[in-house]
């Protein structure tokens, strides 16, 4: 089946006031089709129209009042467009680089320069078009997002199967996604077997097998086999519709460095028309040259001191850094993250579910005072499955496998970091560390129960303690596995350039060092309670300045929110990864941080290359047109050239990849890098 149109689009946010340049200002009254390619129209006609003139004068001996009405009109082209931003802005006291410009032009008309005006204006329509197309590019690596949504979806109602619109259907509903097909719903596969690509929204490089009860998102591809899949989102709320609203909020969001240079230009611009009046004005005055040549001199100074490679430089490099990364399932949520990430130093890892599985597996069960095993697992199962943690999860997943039939329990209370509390047969019970039982009056810990404890964790299990009215039942120790690939994950990080990997669990110290040194972090923080772990991101920026954090965007959400940079794992389908942290990565895939942190530091260099080709061009051309080395022609080349040379420099993030660091360790433990 043919793929529908998009039925959501993303919105192509502007990227500074004089980008919005194009056919949003053509006519109303002219067909769409030329209103699309008004500003292609100007640009040719003032080429023309200029060309026209110039050769006419020049080699055929055309009058002279047919010349000027040819640069008139070379004028009117090249100039419109930036008319209908630069004179509404004046009228609101605001001066850009338009203004500039207009100015420019029209003093070099007064010069009877009309050949030099409308190359001039020519010029900087022609950049103008050749920026737009090229920051086009980059938007549009983000807004095909948007082309990936089908808008109509194939949906069982009852015996029949209907085609219906994407945006009517309601929770609930089952669609038929055949192979072939891009998946049209957020959703949980009900029946059939299937490999599903998942890159345009987790930037998976593997299609993934899905069945009964997994979830696939709106957008990925049906390889293999028919789905029944039943929606679990509206079509507004989706995974993919939420990415591409943030992506383009995202883009509107505004960098230091676009901060900076927009306060710059903002100043630098009034600054400029006062010196190009003096430079008019006082040297005829007192009798250093002729007022014609100061006042070519002041022309020349408005076009060299007009900050346009300034002004688009650093928006065009975080607008492909943003598309960049959506295309490869690292959602960026701004300019101002793109570049924090690049002068990170510290980064803090939560340990379960992010450095691990988070998938604990029942290791050991060791009754005390003649409790039966069994029992103590079904006691502790019982009260275990009101929670959703995964230490829980692993627990009744080890009842259910030995079909142990639990007794009720009710009444489940948190303890945040030492445990729970509950109540079986009507009789409290508690589970967890032992500073739980310390804190607890009638526990009292006697040394066997310390020393079990002690010996399980030293072997890099976590223990769960169980008393059952008073009385010691048992010690349940489970284990959690590392992530696969996350050390060469963690040492990529340490080749970028990261100075100190730390890892903050709540675990015992001890089981946080076996851990650690399975995943080569290099600083351990255990034994932490929630507010601990904002307590040490807190002194951690005291100290370095820029930390990142890493965590699941649940439980983590202070020390997410706090951190420099919060980097949430599990974008795809986890509504809080989304909204809570600065940076998701969408595939749950601790391996694309490095990949992210590389654009960042690709970044924040191109936008300093773009920084200094800008000013060091406005210095030049400044020096050059005040001196009268340089004249206006060869000016306006070089100031549009540069203008043109950083949106090309930054579209290079559109191509940037990350390349593959492995570490290796010799006898004598120094570390070595290998890129390739």
């Amino acid at each position: 089946m043919m793929e529908k149109e998009s039925a959501v689009e993303l919105p192509a946010e502007k990227i500074e006031d004089h980008s919005g340049h194009g056919h949003d200002n053509a006519p109303e009254f002219l067909p769409h089709w030329l209103q699309q390619r008004w500003e292609l129209v100007l640009v040719s006609l003032a080429g023309v129209f200029l060309i026209t003139g110039w050769l006419g004068e020049t080699f055929f001996g055309l009058s002279a009042n047919l010349v000027l009405v040819l640069y008139l009109l070379a004028y009117v082209a090249g100039g419109y467009d930036i008319a209908t931003h630069a004179l509404p802005a004046l009228f609101k006291g605001k001066f850009d680089t338009d203004l500039l410009m207009l100015a420019a032009a029209t003093g070099a008309a007064i010069l009877g320069e009309w050949a030099e005006g409308a190359f001039l204006l020519f010029l900087f329509s022609l950049g103008h078009a050749g920026e737009h197309y090229a920051l086009g590019r980059a938007r549009n690596a983000v807004s095909a997002l948007g082309k990936l949504m089908p808008k109509m979806a194939q949906v069982r109602r009852g015996d029949d199967i209907r085609e219906e619109l994407v945006a009517d259907l309601q929770i609930g509903d089952v669609v038929i996604v055949r192979p072939g097909d891009r998946v049209p719903v957020d959703g949980e596969v009900i029946t059939g077997f299937s490999a599903i690509d998942q890159s345009p929204i987790t930037g998976e490089s593997a299609p993934v097998e899905k069945g009964p009860g997994d979830e696939v998102f709106a957008g990925t591809i049906n390889h293999q086999a028919a789905l029944d899949v039943r929606v679990s989102k509206l079509a507004k709320d989706n995974t993919l519709s939420r990415v591409m609203k943030m992506v383009s909020e995202a883009q509107s969001q505004q960098s230091p460095t676009q901060q900076f240079t927009q306060k710059f230009t903002a100043k630098f611009v009034p600054i400029v028309l006062v010196l190009v009046v003096l430079l008019a004005a006082l040297p005829p005055l007192f009798g250093w040259m002729t007022f014609a040549d100061s006042f070519y001199r002041a022309m020349l100074l408005l076009i060299a001191a007009s900050p346009c490679a300034l002004a688009l430089g650093t928006p065009a490099t975080v607008l492909s850094g943003i598309a960049q990364a959506a295309r490869n399932g690292v959602l960026i949520k701004g300019g101002v993250h793109l570049e924090n990430l690049g002068n990170i130093q510290v980064m803090a890892f939560d340990k379960t579910g992010t450095l691990t599985e988070g998938k604990f597996k029942l290791t050991d069960i060791v009754p005390i005072n003649n409790t039966d095993a069994d029992d103590l697992l079904a006691i502790t199962a019982a009260v275990e499955q009101q929670s959703n943690h995964p230490l829980a999860l692993a627990i009744v997943n080890a009842a259910k496998q030995q079909g142990l039939s639990l007794p009720v329990a009710d009444g489940l209370n948190n303890v945040p970091g030492q445990g729970i509390k509950s109540r079986v047969d009507g009789k409290p019970i508690l589970i967890g560390i032992l500073k739980l039982f310390r804190e607890t009056a009638g526990h009292s810990l006697d040394d066997n129960i310390i020393q079990l404890v002690e010996q399980l964790e030293s072997a890099g299990k976590t223990t769960m303690t169980v008393s059952h009215d008073g009385r010691f039942l048992g010690v349940l120790a489970l284990a959690d596995t590392p992530r696969e690939g996350v050390k060469d994950t963690l040492q990529q990080l340490l080749s970028l350039g990261i100075k100190k990997l730390i890892m903050l669990t709540g675990d015992n110290n001890d089981v946080a060092q076996q851990i650690a040194k399975k995943l080569g972090v290099t600083d351990v923080q255990a034994e932490l309670m929630p507010e601990d772990k904002l307590r040490v991101i807190q002194e951690l920026s005291k100290e370095y300045g820029a930390v990142a954090m890493t965590g699941d965007g649940v439980n983590d959400a202070p020390a997410l929110a706090t951190a420099t940079v919060g980097i949430a794992m599990g974008g795809a389908g986890t509504a809080v990864a989304l909204e809570t942290a600065d940076i998701a990565l969408m595939a749950d895939d601790l391996g694309k941080l490095p990949f992210a942190v590389g654009l960042s530091r690709a970044s924040r260099k191109i936008i300093k290359q773009n920084l200094a080709i800008s000013l060091g061009v406005i210095a030049l051309l400044i020096i050059t047109s005040v001196t009268g080395k340089l004249d206006l022609s060869w000016a306006i080349i070089v100031h549009e050239g540069s203008s043109i040379l950083v949106v090309l420099n930054a579209l290079r993030l559109l191509r940037y990849r990350h390349q593959l660091a492995t570490v290796e360790y010799s006898a004598d433990n120094t570390r070595s890098t290998n890129i390739h």
